[in-house]
C-alpha cells in the first residue's frame, strides 16, 4: 500500500537515477523570469526592469512559503498523481509567462511557480540523500550540480533570446515540463508515501501573511531606487505593510495549535550565527549588480558575453563540491572550510578592486570568477549545513522557509539595493570631484562633448572601486568572526583548571545533583513495581 520510493518496482536503478537527474535539470532552473534575459523582456514588453526583478524575488518567496507544509502535501497525495499534475501546471505557467505582456501576471505566476517547484524538489531530495548516505555529502554534490546548472541555464536563456526572442525560452521550458510529466506518468508508482494526512490543518491565512510580508519587502528592494526610497509614499506604505504583515504572522503563530512557522530554532546559537554568515554571503552575492555595471556599462559587453562570465564560475563550483565531499567524509571541523569560502570571496573582491580600469582584458576574468565560484559553492554548502545542524525535522521544516527566504532573497536583495544606492551616490560624488578639472579656459565645448563619455565612465569606475573597497574591509571582519567562532566545539579546553580554582564545592554540588537524579530514576522505576 505504501512505497517510500518514486518509481515502480520494475524500473531499473540506473533508469531511476537518470529520471531523477532529468527532473532536476528541468525543474531546478524554472522560475518566473530568468536573470539572463531580463533586458530582452524589458525591451520586448516595454515595462520597467523593476517589475521583473520583483518577479525574480517572487519565485524564492513562493519556495519559502511552501517549505513548512511540503511534508504534509507529500504524505497527502500519491506520488505519481502529484508530480505529474505539478509538472503540467508548471508547464502551463511557463507558457503563460512566455505569452503575456503584463508584468503583474508574470509576478503572480512566478510566485506560484516557486510554490509548486518546491513540492517536486522535496520528492527528489529524499531518495538522493539516502543514496549518498549523509546530509553533508548530499549538500556537496547537490549544490554543486544545482549552482552549475543555474549558470548554464542562464547562459542558454540569453542565447535563445538572442537567436529567436525572449518568449521562446519559456515555451521550451513548458515543453520540457510536459515531456517530463509523460515520463513520470509511465515510470512512477501509484502509491502513497505513508499514511494519509489531512490538509485542513494547514493555516492558509499564515501562508497569505508570509507571502504578503516578503512580497511587500521585495517591492521595496526592487522599486526603491526607481521611487527614490523614503521620498516615495509607495515605498513607505509598502515598508509599513511588510512590517504589519510580519507582526500579524508572528502573533498568529502563538495562537495556533499547529503553527505554520516556528521561531523556536532561532534561539539556538548555530542558527543565529548561521543566519549572520548567510547575511554576509549575501553581501558578496550582491556584487553581481556592480559586476554587471562594469562589464556591460563600462567594458561594453553584449548580453551573451556577459552570460559567459558566469560560466567561468563552474570550475570553482566543482572544486568546492569535491572539497566538500572530502571534508564531510573525513568529518573535519567546518571552521576552515567556511574560512576558505569567505577568503575566496574576499580574493574576488580584491581582484575586482584593482581591475576597475577601462583596459580590463576578457582573459583576466578567469581568476576572479573562479574564486567567486569556489566561495559561493563552499559557503552555500558549509554555512547551510551548519545552520540546520542537529535540528529536529519538525522544527526544521517549520522554520526553513524563513531561513531560505533570508538566504536567497532578503540578504541578496538588501545588499543589491544598498549597492545600487551607494553606486549612484558615489558616482555623483566622483563627477563633482572631476568637475575641478573642467576649466572653461582650457576645455572648449567641443572638447567637453568628445570627453563626456570618458568622464562618465571614470566616475562609474571610481564608484565601483569604492564599493569593493568597503566590501573588502567588511569581509576582513567576517574572517575575524569565523576564526574566533567555536562552530559547536568547546570554547575552553581546561575544565579541570576551573574546578581547581573554584575548589571542591563544585565537585560536591555535581555529586549531589547526580545522586538526586539517580534517586529520581529509582523512584520512577519503583513506582510500577509497587
Amino acid at each position: 500500500m505504501y512505497n517510500k520510493g518514486l518509481f515502480s518496482d520494475w524500473v531499473p536503478k540506473p533508469v531511476q537515477l537518470l529520471i531523477i537527474v532529468l527532473l532536476l535539470i528541468v525543474v531546478m532552473p524554472l522560475g518566473g523570469v530568468y536573470t539572463g534575459n531580463l533586458s530582452f523582456m524589458v525591451s520586448g514588453t516595454g515595462q520597467l526592469t523593476e517589475y521583473f526583478m520583483w518577479a525574480n524575488y517572487a519565485t524564492t518567496i513562493g519556495m519559502g512559503a511552501c517549505m513548512p507544509v511540503v511534508l504534509r502535501f507529500k504524505m497527502r497525495y500519491k506520488v505519481r498523481d502529484k508530480v505529474v499534475l505539478l509538472l503540467v501546471l508548471l508547464g502551463l505557467l511557463s507558457y503563460i509567462n512566455g505569452t503575456t505582456m503584463e508584468p503583474v501576471i508574470i509576478i503572480a505566476s512566478a510566485l506560484v511557480i516557486g510554490f509548486f517547484k518546491m513540492m517536486i524538489t522535496i520528492e527528489l531530495f529524499l531518495p538522493l540523500m539516502a543514496m549518498m548516505g549523509g546530509r553533508g555529502v548530499f549538500y556537496g554534490v547537490f549544490y554543486t550540480f544545482v549552482l552549475s546548472l543555474t549558470q548554464i541555464s542562464g547562459y542558454y536563456a540569453v542565447e535563445v533570446s538572442m537567436l529567436y526572442n525572449w518568449q521562446q525560452f519559456f515555451v521550451i521550458a513548458a515543453f520540457l515540463c510536459f515531456v517530463m510529466a509523460l515520463i513520470c506518468w509511465i515510470f512512477m508508482h501509484n502509491k502513497y508515501f505513508a499514511l494519509k494526512v489531512p490538509l485542513h490543518y494547514i493555516d492558509w491565512l499564515s501562508i497569505l501573511l508570509f507571502v504578503s510580508t516578503f512580497m511587500f519587502s521585495a517591492y521595496v528592494f526592487s522599486f526603491g531606487k526607481q521611487q527614490d526610497w523614503l521620498n516615495s509614499t509607495r515605498i513607505i506604505n509598502a515598508s509599513i505593510a511588510a512590517f504589519v504583515s510580519f507582526a500579524l504572522l508572528a502573533i498568529r503563530q502563538m495562537t495556533l495549535k499547529r503553527p505554520y512557522l516556528s521561531f523556536k530554532i532561532f534561539k539556538r546559537s548555530n542558527v543565529q550565527n548561521g543566519l549572520f554568515m548567510l547575511f554576509c554571503l549575501g553581501m558578496f552575492l550582491g556584487t553581481a549588480s556592480i559586476q554587471n555595471i562594469f562589464s556591460v556599462g563600462v567594458l561594453g559587453y553584449d548580453q551573451l558575453t556577459n552570460a559567459k562570465l558566469n560560466l567561468m564560475m563552474i570550475p570553482g563550483l566543482i572544486l568546492a563540491g569535491i572539497v566538500a565531499v572530502y571534508w564531510f567524509k573525513k568529518e573535519k571541523p567546518l571552521k576552515m572550510f567556511i574560512f576558505s569560502g569567505f577568503s575566496a570571496m574576499i580574493g574576488y573582491a580584491i581582484i575586482m578592486y584593482f581591475s576597475m580600469v577601462l583596459e580590463f582584458n576578457y582573459e583576466k576574468w578567469y581568476l576572479p570568477m573562479f574564486l567567486k565560484g569556489f566561495g559561493m559553492g563552499s559557503l552555500f554548502i558549509s554555512v547551510w549545513y551548519y545552520t540546520l545542524d542537529k535540528l529536529e525535522l519538525d522544527d526544521m521544516l517549520a522554520a526553513i522557509g524563513l531561513v531560505l527566504v533570508w538566504r536567497t532573497f532578503l540578504a541578496v536583495g538588501f545588499f543589491s539595493a544598498l549597492f545600487s544606492w551607494f553606486q549612484y551616490q558615489f558616482q555623483i560624488e566622483s563627477l563633482g570631484n572631476l568637475a575641478v578639472y573642467l576649466d572653461g579656459m582650457i576645455l572648449t565645448p567641443q572638447d567637453l562633448s568628445a570627453n563626456l563619455k570618458s568622464i562618465q565612465l571614470n566616475a562609474i569606475l571610481s564608484a565601483n572601486k569604492k564599493i569593493f573597497g568597503y566590501i573588502i574591509v567588511a569581509g576582513l571582519g567576517v574572517l575575524l568572526f569565523v576564526l574566533t567562532h567555536h562552530f559547536g566545539e568547546e570554547k575552553f579546553k581546561y575544565p579541570r583548571f576551573i574546578r581547581l580554582i573554584n575548589g571542591k564545592s563544585v565537585i560536591a554540588r555535581r555529586r549531589l545533583q547526580e545522586r538526586k537524579k539517580l534517586l529520581e530514576e529509582i523512584k520512577d522505576a519503583a513506582g510500577p513495581v509497587v
